[in-house]
Parts: C-alpha cells; structure tokens; sequence
C-alpha cells in the first residue's frame, strides 16, 4: 500500500484593483436605457490627466449631485440624449 500523500493547495487570496479616477456628478440630465435602469449624469474629473474636465457618462443605480464617481477611463464620453428622435 502507498501511503496517502497529501497535496498542499495553495489559495491565492488577493484583490486585484484597477486604477480609476475620481469625479464629482455635476448635473443630472435624465434616464436612459431601453427601460430607464441607466441615468446619464455630468461630473467633474478630480484628479489624473484629464482633472476638471466634465464628462457626460451613464450611471447604473441610485445618484445624487454631490456623489463621487471612480471612473476608470477618462477619455470617452457618453452620447447626448437625442430627445423626440424617432
């Protein structure tokens, strides 16, 4: 009979954290989305290359004016709503 060997499993227990940016939502302008789940806001890059900028970017849950955002990419916004468009 071999003996029982046993394997020692290694757990890699670690968050991997993307960088992001913070900004401050601005202005609410409306909902968005096939049923209203998105709001589109403005908010105002605080830190990183692109700081002060202002951004209209789609939001998913509850937001209020004040609230910080952690964006992870600065450069693309999101598009206008095009109110009527048919």
């Amino acid at each position: 009979m071999k003996p029982q060997v046993k394997k020692e499993t290694e757990k890699k227990t670690g968050v991997n954290f993307s960088y992001a940016f913070p900004a401050t939502v601005e202005e609410i302008i409306d909902k968005t989305g096939t049923r209203g789940e998105a709001i589109q806001v403005r908010c105002k890059v605080l830190e990183g290359r692109d700081v002060n900028k202002i951004l209209r970017r789609n939001v998913i849950g509850p937001v209020r004016i004040g609230d910080t955002l952690m964006l992870r990419e600065t450069e693309i916004e999101a598009r206008s709503l095009n109110k009527g468009r048919r």
